[in-house]
Parts: structure tokens; sequence; C-alpha cells
């Protein structure tokens, strides 16, 4: 017996329920999708926050002429570029080398460090150690900086009792105040030198790959000394400058071979630099007259930094070697 009061759904009815079926699915699917985001390994960060560029350079010829005389001229490169490049390339912190063309002439270097200020800037300046005073010496610290270059490289110096007298009589003119040597060499130099680098009373860093070439390997001379350092914890080394090490652009897959050696050595350490704005050198230096403005470098900053995470596949020593290194070794 059919109730007269029975109704059947209609097809709008049918309809209506199948679309509010549809639509609580999404809902659920999609909830499940948010607790399983939430819940999965987050995004590592590269480069991570409080990362560090370790050599950069500021030219200003405008405003402070270059040293008569010197090897080469370079473009202008003004503190607003530089914050430009960090801001670009990710990173929070600079370390502003003093380069050759200003010889022992600091005020450039100075008046960048007051620009950017110390928040997120420590420099390297250059001194004559036989005539710098200490009120000179105090001047620089106030003015956040943290070290000082031995630029051997530069100026072709292969004789190992010059660089040691060089490096020697710089260290014990900074001992007092505790300023870093940072020395620029190639690596065979690094031999004649690991007697005074281990004797240090100050940091140590070695610029660039401590002048290796990569197409040489680890085994060429120098680098079992440079190793024996790294271990000892008597010196820092900068993975920077690539294109220093190695002709192979853009991936530099021979300096990949040092940097792992390293890495493997002694990853606290290390540290990172981009060596912007990429000044020239070699044969074309050489063919240039010195008056000569010389191009900088073309080079992709961020593929260079990038190179790091493929030294090591290790999250914890690439952040050690971007943030946590430097700020120990420059005190930020």
């Amino acid at each position: 017996m059919i109730m007269q009061n029975a109704r059947f759904p209609s097809r709008r009815d049918v309809l209506s329920e199948a679309a509010a079926a549809l639509a609580m699915s999404s809902v659920i699917a999609g909830a499940i999708s948010q607790t399983e985001a939430a819940t999965a390994a987050p995004k590592v960060q590269f480069p991570p926050a409080g990362t560090t560029d370790c050599h950069v350079h500021v030219f200003e010829p405008d405003r402070f002429p270059f040293a008569e005389p010197r090897t080469y001229t370079p473009g202008a490169a003004s503190v607003t570029d530089l914050q430009s490049f960090r801001r670009g390339l990710g990173v929070d912190r600079l370390v502003l080398v003093q380069p050759s063309v200003y010889g022992d002439d600091d005020r450039c270097l100075l008046n960048g460090l007051r620009e950017l200020g110390p928040g997120i800037s420590r420099g390297i300046a250059v001194i004559d150690p036989d005539r710098i005073r200490d009120a000179d010496l105090t001047k620089l610290t106030q003015g956040g900086v943290v070290g000082v270059r031995v630029n051997l490289n530069v100026k072709g110096e292969e004789r190992a009792a010059a660089a040691v007298a060089a490096v020697a009589k710089t260290m014990a003119r900074v001992a007092r105040p505790g300023l870093a040597v940072q020395i620029y060499v190639d690596l065979p130099l690094v031999e004649p030198l690991a007697e005074t680098i281990t004797a240090s009373p100050v940091p140590v860093i070695l610029d660039h790959f401590a002048g290796a070439k990569a197409a040489l390997g680890p085994e060429q001379p120098g680098f079992a000394t440079l190793l024996r350092l790294l271990d000892t914890g008597k010196v820092w080394v900068k993975l920077s400058a690539a294109y220093r090490a190695s002709q192979r652009a853009p991936d530099y897959d021979d300096v990949a071979v040092l940097a792992r050696t390293l890495i493997a050595a002694n990853p606290e350490r290390l540290i990172w630099a981009s060596d912007w704005p990429h000044t020239g050198g070699g044969a074309e230096r050489r063919e240039r007259k010195p008056g000569e403005i010389e191009p900088f470098r073309q080079v992709d900053d961020a593929h260079l930094l990038s190179l790091l995470s493929s030294w090591t596949d290790d999250a914890s020593i690439a952040r050690k070697i971007l943030v946590d290194n430097p700020a120990r070794l420059y005190g930020f």
C-alpha cells in the first residue's frame, strides 16, 4: 500500500545532494592536504638568514682618488651599488676589503663602513706596519675594521723570505689591538708561511681558496700543508672567487674537488665570499695600461653562491660557512 503523503526525490533534489556531497569531499580533501603540508619538513632557506659575504670592494674614485702608482684602474662601484648587490643576492652582512688600488689610504673603506653601518658591515684595511701609529689603528678599529690585509699576490711576490717578513711584521704590529691578518698569496707560499701562521697571535685568513689552482687538484704543492693548518684551527680559508682558481666556468667542477676536501678537513674554519665587483687580472691586465679602466668580470653571483650547496649536502655545514663562522671571526 502506497502512503498518500510519501514524496519521492525529484531530479533537482538528487543533483543538489550530489553537489553538496562533492563540495564536502573537497573541503575534507583540502583539510587533509593542509594537515599534510603542516606536518611536512619545512623548506630550507638558502641562503640562510645572517649570511655574510666576506669579501667585497668599494671603488669611488670621484670622492677617493686611487693611489699612484697602481697595477690597474677599476671602474666605479659605490656603496649604493653594493647595497643593491647585497639585497639582490639575499645576504645580510658584508666584509669590505681594502683593494690594492687604494694602497694604505683607507678613507674609502672607512666611508663605506660608516654608510653601511655596524649592523651589517666589517672592514679589512691595509696598513704600512712601519709607519702606522697607535692612534691610526685605534681610528680603524673604531670605524669597524677588524683585520688588515697583506696582498702579496697583486705585487707578484714569489720570494718566500720576503713573504714571511711582510706577514710577520704585520702580525706583530696588529697583535695589541688583536686585528686579524688576511693574506693573499699563491698556494706554494703557504708552505714557507706555515710556521709564521701557526705562531700568529691573531687570526689568519687566506683569500680565495688560499691561492690554489683547481686544475692541479689536491696534490698540488702546498695543499697538504694547508690541510694541516686547517686541522690545527690556526687559519681560516675563504671559499671565494672560484673564477680565480679555475677556468671551467660556470660550474667550476674542478674547484668542487678542492672545496669538498677543505670542508672535510675542517668546516669550522671556512667562510664564503663573492669577491664583488669582480676585478680582472691575468694576461688581460698585463696587456692593459695601468691608467686604462679595466672592466669588471661578468659573473653570475647567485650561481656562485648556489655552488656551495653542491659542495656539501649538509645544510648545517652550509650554515656554518655562511653564517656562524663569519659571525665568530668578524664579531657580528
